[in-house]
């Protein structure tokens, strides 16, 4: 073959450049994303700064927006230092037992109507307007409760404070979800448990050594507390992407990710989410559309689960304990002071309520809530054969001294430990994450009312059932209960974890078929636009590769 004849061969226009020691401007990477003007913007080795935004500009926003949930913790720990109280005999408001029980659950009744109100509100006037609404119920709530004369009023700021803390359950969670990235959302989701747990152990440690009065005026500064930093945060992101607020969405961004971050990356993003699932309409959706969204499978599919999760956490017995702690330490037997027990109770709760928004980012939502459904099961069931025991022993002639009185307390106590690592915040996060951006402040309030109407109902079912079943039959069927759930859990709720909300709203419309991950190395051949995003992602990671050709070397 002559030379004239190979260069007929070779197409000039496509040589490969030899190259030596000199380093290119930028890396030739087998995928480059260009410009206009043909220059790289981003590659697979871009800058960390520009693909996570500042950390602690998204912890901070979550802390605030999480404020008000000290507040929800605070109105279930109440009841369970005001009871004692006011069954004392030198109480100022004497109460009977049924009484007692309406001062318990009271709170969860308003809540339910919270919860329903929120959702319009997060979708109508934006998630930071519904976090700022929410606190002035809670506000005159405390006042009332402070200032009552008799049990009627303490109802009525019962009732109050169950409706703000019912409005400020979907908004904390839902603006926390919408504010952070990925890496960082589930564990920072997970502050409302942590906010929970507070107020509890900070009821349970002041009901201690105070009246009920004095705990009243306390508890109404976390809610004003809230209600003036909220006032300085921005709106998120989502919220006025869907509004059809680009330029405000690229101010929110700056806000809360830092200069370094690419904003209109971001945006750009969730503009073409928004426009896939018709979202970024500034009217108002008609009676019509809000039901055909609300029957769509995207958002029918995860309301269920959610419905079904916290139906069986509920009766997992974890809301009887908080509610009625005192008064379950003085049943059990144990010789410990109740009030001690009760103490330790609410900062274990606030321990592993910590570790478990750790684990959330580690572990994911399966493996934590098998280990609640599992523990909480074996111990509530434990708890049930111990007061058996008990009543046997008292019901002997002549009574039996207690044995082992240390084990109702380890039972309880270990109860509290899997309860919170799992049941008290996978399904709260997930509120945030599993519902489409169209309705989800109206479905996310839904999900409250039910999951507080279910604390109603445990709540104020608890004194039937000892009647009934007496306190070890109760507490064994809350331990089946747990069971159950456990298999329902296995079968049905899927992993979220380092998922974006695309994603799972992609998943639960049928447009990916799963959201685990692909094995190394095996095709993804279902879901057509999924497989072609993760081979995309794939060439994106892939490391950097220059070609280079040696002298008087062939091309391969």
């Amino acid at each position: 073959m002559t030379g004239k004849d190979s260069d007929v061969l070779v197409d000039k226009g496509t040589m490969p450049k030899i190259v030596g020691d000199q380093k290119p401007a930028w890396p030739a990477t087998l995928v480059t994303i260009e410009n206009g003007g043909g220059q790289p913007v981003a590659t697979a080795a871009a800058d960390k700064a520009a693909e996570r935004g500042k950390a602690m500009r998204q912890v901070i926003a979550a802390f605030i927006a999480n404020i008000g949930t000290i507040n929800t913790g605070l109105i279930f720990g109440f009841s369970a230092v005001v009871i004692p109280q006011l069954q004392s005999p030198d109480s100022l408001i004497p109460v009977d037992e049924s009484q007692s029980s309406w001062v318990a659950s009271l709170s969860a009744i308003g809540t339910p109507i919270g919860c329903l109100l929120s959702g319009y509100v997060m979708d109508t006037f934006g998630r930071k307007k519904a976090l700022i609404a929410t606190q002035i119920p809670t506000i005159i709530g405390w006042i009332t409760i402070a200032c009552a004369s008799q049990v009627g009023w303490i109802y009525a700021g019962r009732v109050l404070t169950g409706f703000g803390s019912g409005m400020v359950g979907a908004p904390a969670r839902v603006y926390t979800s919408e504010v952070t990235q990925p890496h960082l959302r589930g564990m920072l989701c997970a502050l409302a448990t942590s906010g929970i747990s507070l107020g509890v152990l900070a009821q349970y440690t002041l009901g201690a050594v105070t009246t009920w009065k004095v705990l009243s005026w306390v508890s109404l500064m976390v809610p004003m507390l809230a209600l003036v930093l909220m006032s300085f945060m921005p709106e998120t992101p989502n919220y006025l992407v869907s509004k059809q607020k680009p330029e405000k969405a690229l101010k929110s961004l700056a806000k809360l990710r830092g200069s370094s971050y690419n904003i209109e990356r971001e945006v750009a993003q969730l503009q073409a989410f928004a426009a896939k699932t018709n979202n970024n309409s500034k009217k108002k959706l008609s009676f019509k559309e809000t039901v055909q969204a609300l029957v769509h499978p995207s958002c029918l599919k995860p309301f269920a689960i959610l419905t079904i999760y916290f139906m069986m956490y509920q009766f997992s017995g974890v809301n009887t304990i908080t509610f009625y702690a005192v008064e379950i330490f003085r049943d059990s037997g144990t010789t410990m002071d109740k009030y001690t027990c009760t103490i330790l109770l609410g900062v274990v709760r606030l321990a592993f309520s910590i570790l478990g928004a750790i684990l959330l980012r580690r572990c994911g939502r399966r493996p934590l809530t098998f280990i609640s459904g599992i523990g909480c099961g074996l111990t509530m069931i434990g708890l049930g054969v111990y007061l058996y025991y008990k009543r046997q022993w008292e019901l002997a002639v002549p009574p039996v001294e207690p044995v082992a009185t240390w084990f109702p307390v380890a039972c309880i106590f270990i109860f509290i430990m899997t309860c919170t690592v799992g049941f008290l915040i996978v399904p709260w996060v997930m509120i945030g994450e599993l519902y489409p951006m169209r309705v989800r402040g109206l479905i996310g309030g839904l999900t409250t009312c039910m999951a507080h109407s279910f604390v109603f109902i445990v709540v104020k079912t608890y004194p039937f059932l000892t009647h009934v079943l007496e306190r070890h039959g109760t507490f064994i069927l809350y331990g089946c209960f747990s069971f159950v759930g456990t298999v329902f859990f296995y079968l049905c709720l899927p992993e979220t974890k380092g998922k974006s909300l695309q994603e799972i709203e992609d998943y639960f419309s049928g447009r990916l078929k799963t959201l685990k991950k692909a094995k190394p190395g095996k095709a993804n051949n279902g879901g057509g636009g999924a497989g072609m995003e993760s081979d995309g992602q794939q060439l994106l990671e892939a490391k950097p590769q220059l070609l280079t050709v040696e002298k008087n070397q062939l091309l391969p």
